[in-house]
């Protein structure tokens, strides 16, 4: 497999779970059990912090410290900057939670859906980076980053990609949305992380002397989306251990992803 092939294949999975996800609007009736939500955002954040942890901080470690720099250096700083650059985008871009009635970001005449659309895509902003800055890595031909463990990552992204973006489209047509346009911003907010994951890319194989640093930059963005998204809206309301369980189930899946492909 050429290295391009292995890029567009790295880059589509992630999308492809959340189109396939936002598709099954079509095929669930009403809305979708709050419970059966909570576990799906529980997994999804125990999947981003073990692929946060195993897939980006510690391979950008390790290549720190090959290359003889202070090992911890740039992991905390990317780390820190990518956790300020989410919490910069949080407080610009107009958006809105599920189960939520309160837009966040700067305030904006958007309707309830796009807003809906731009919270998913936000979150998945940092799921394309992580895919792009691990393939990045892969192709830079260091040896802490092999083939299977940037897969591994895209693999494990797509698979709780997959509930997300029923997540999305299953409330916009309690909204009174067509079940078709529900899947259409489903499928959309998705369109990010290619985007992402391809930016993201480039920027590192222009410099990549920064590429431990930016390994920690987006474990950063996407462990606050973890804890200022994904984790209140699982733990709010009854049934909270539903989402406990969920985090450890997900979190478990990613290790053993991570460990035993990479």
């Amino acid at each position: 497999m050429t290295d391009t092939m292995k890029v567009i294949i790295g880059v589509l999975l992630p999308f492809l779970g959340t189109s396939l996800g936002a598709a099954a609007v079509f095929f669930m009736k009403g809305e979708m059990n709050p419970k059966l939500q909570k576990a799906l955002l529980g997994f999804a954040s125990g999947v981003m912090v073990a692929a946060s942890v195993w897939s980006l901080i510690m391979p950008g470690i390790e290549m720190a410290e090959e290359a003889g720099q202070i090992a911890w250096l740039p992991a905390a700083a990317g780390f820190l900057a990518g956790m300020f650059f989410l919490l910069l985008l949080d407080s610009f871009i107009p958006h809105l939670h599920i189960n939520s009635d309160k837009p966040e970001g700067r305030k904006s005449t958007l309707g309830k859906s796009f807003m809906l659309v731009f919270a998913v895509a936000l979150h998945n902003l940092p799921e394309g980076m992580a895919v792009g800055v691990v393939l990045a890595a892969m192709l830079s031909g260091e040896s802490v980053v092999t083939t299977a463990g940037a897969f591994a990552l895209a693999i494990g992204i797509a698979i709780q990609n997959f509930p997300e973006g029923a997540i999305i489209s299953m409330p916009l047509v309690g909204t009174g949305l067509s079940k078709g346009k529900a899947f259409k911003y489903g499928f959309l907010s998705g369109v990010v992380e290619p985007v992402g994951a391809l930016l993201t890319l480039a920027l590192v194989s222009i410099i990549e002397p920064v590429l431990p640093f930016i390994l920690s930059f987006a474990a950063g963005a996407m462990i606050y989306v973890v804890v200022e998204e994904l984790i209140p809206e699982s733990q709010d309301g009854d049934h909270s251990n539903i989402a406990t369980v969920g985090v450890a189930i997900g979190f478990a899946l990613m290790m053993i992803l991570d460990i035993a492909l990479g």
